[in-house]
């Protein structure tokens, strides 16, 4: 029996019809896509999501219709944080009416909290609901990186499980050998997830597998199993898509590849726009190597 939240973690992107609306059947496909292709669970509502552009109410649209589609089969963890703790719990509650299986929380951005003030924060959100949280530290989009020492303290509590790491390798081997035995630290950068589970990490929440999600799948079952060779060479076959998620700010180079593989139609919310001719030219040669165009025909 697997651990939830624990191997690969689809950080779902969200799906929009060419006049902006959300595009329910696409948020289907593609929920059903990953879980036949064998991801362990699914992240909506994130960085990926596009949350900051979704209203509460499409947030928690988007994880009804996830979890519709999961049907028990995989965990659900649906985001839910902010910049304002009130809000945060509001929403957090909110997910656990329609029925996530877990809270994905992100450390509050732009008003830049201290330790102290991040400890806060996630402490009231703990004790305001009953679900488990995976903290989501990402230094670069919140401009404050949340230390080893609070996430450390932050573990303690009941029903923080684990922590999304951005932050480099001496601070999640810091978390690793101090945090309880059952907590989970998960890569939230693709391209060092077979390092991270190499130092004791236990998956990854990943872009990546929205277009390639049996990929990265086997990449983290190699991992676990002990097999670092066969998931250096798969992770190496896979790299130029991982590295072209990130051409231009993550998702929009993802979203135009799945477009240009018939999973969505190509629809970003402002600020976000589509990439630019060069980035999409990058983006189709990288599909067209990897023999991905054309390969994932609309289900």
């Amino acid at each position: 029996m697997r651990t939830p939240f624990t191997g690969v973690g689809t950080a779902l992107v969200t799906p929009f019809t060419s006049d902006g609306s959300l595009d329910e059947a696409a948020v289907k496909r593609l929920a059903r896509r990953q879980i036949e292709a064998g991801v362990h669970f699914l992240s909506p509502c994130g960085t990926t999501g596009e949350a900051p552009t979704l209203t509460h109410r499409e947030k928690l649209r988007v994880v009804e219709l996830v979890l519709g589609e999961a049907k028990g089969k995989v965990p659900v963890l649906a985001g839910a944080g902010g910049y304002d703790t009130r809000e945060a719990i509001e929403l957090a509650r909110d997910m656990e009416r329609v029925g996530a299986d877990g809270l994905l929380s992100v450390t509050p951005y732009y008003n830049k909290p201290t330790q102290e003030g991040l400890y806060q924060h996630f402490r009231a959100i703990s004790e305001a609901t009953p679900l488990p949280i995976v903290l989501y530290n990402v230094p670069g989009r919140t401009s404050v990186n949340m230390s080893a020492e609070t996430t450390l303290r932050l573990s303690e509590l009941r029903n923080i499980v684990g922590i999304k790491e951005y932050a480099d390798l001496p601070q999640m081997s810091t978390i690793i050998s101090g945090a309880r035995e059952d907590f989970i630290v998960l890569s939230g950068d693709d391209p060092v997830t077979v390092a991270v589970m190499a130092i004791g990490g236990r998956g990854v929440v990943s872009v990546a597998s929205n277009e390639a999600p049996a990929e990265m799948a086997q990449i983290v079952e190699l991992c676990e199993k002990g097999d670092f060779a066969a998931a250096r060479k798969l992770h190496h076959w896979l790299l130029p898509l991982i590295q072209g998620n990130f051409i231009e700010t993550n998702p929009i180079p993802c979203k135009a590849a799945m477009a240009a593989m018939g999973l969505i139609e190509e629809s970003y919310r402002l600020p976000l726009v589509a990439p630019t001719a060069a980035t999409r030219n990058k983006i189709l040669q990288v599909l067209q190597n990897l023999k991905m165009l054309g390969a994932a025909a609309r289900v």
